[in-house]
């Protein structure tokens, strides 16, 4: 059965023939780190089908700074004001780890939603899946401590990112969490305590299992 080229999950998921419909008009594009995608309350003029990299949907104010509300990654596509009859978002998207995407015009993907409604259905099942990831984030930024919300934030990235590398700076996870860069240093060097805490524990939970069961081809008790 024939698939669909394309390394984003949207697009992958969509029928052959509806993909068809949009193939002639996406256009492939590096995403740069920092790259500004969409600005607030400006028209949107393309949408991001991404598929590599990870793109930030930031929220702000004039006086308190910026704070990041969602990512997406090659799950998903920017843009989703479109999806529900709108040309503009309040908030700012931005590039945030550098990778590559497939783009199309705005004006031309609300002109094939509307022709085409099954494409439309499947491009809208991903409306509700970014609304209810901006929920849990600001339950996280509302409840969990600091060491939580990036410990979440970094397996999120990891998600969407091949391999276990991340390039961040601390200043920009302290833009995206809305925190100070000192809090994201403290919070990274308690998340590395952890993690050799139980590096700890489970290579002495192995090492205890060696000695009672001998024999034990799994290592486990």
């Amino acid at each position: 059965m024939p698939s669909v080229p394309a390394s984003n999950h949207l697009l992958a998921g969509l029928a052959v023939s509806d993909f068809a419909l949009l193939q002639p008009h996406l256009e492939a594009t590096d995403l740069p780190l920092r790259r500004g995608l969409e600005y607030p309350n400006k028209p949107i003029q393309h949408v991001y089908f991404v598929e590599r990299g990870i793109v930030s949907v930031v929220a702000g104010t004039r006086n308190d700074g910026e704070c990041e509300i969602g990512i997406v990654g090659r799950e998903g596509m920017t843009g989703i004001q479109i999806l529900v009859g709108s040309d503009r978002s309040p908030h700012q998207t931005y590039v945030q780890v550098a990778g590559h995407a497939l783009r199309i015009e705005a004006v031309r993907l609300r002109k094939i939603m509307e022709e085409n409604a099954r494409l439309r259905n499947c491009l809208l099942l991903f409306v509700p899946a970014f609304m209810a990831q901006t929920a849990q984030t600001a339950v996280a930024n509302g409840r969990a401590k600091l060491e939580q919300r990036l410990a979440r934030w970094l397996l999120m990235a990891h998600d969407r990112l091949d391999g276990n590398e991340i390039t961040l700076t601390h200043e920009f996870l302290a833009l995206m969490l809305s925190v100070r860069r000192a809090g994201v240093t403290e919070a990274i060097q308690r998340l590395e305590e952890m993690r050799l805490s139980l590096m700890s524990f489970f290579s002495a939970l192995a090492g205890s299992c060696s000695s009672r069961i001998p024999n034990s081809p799994s290592g486990i008790c």
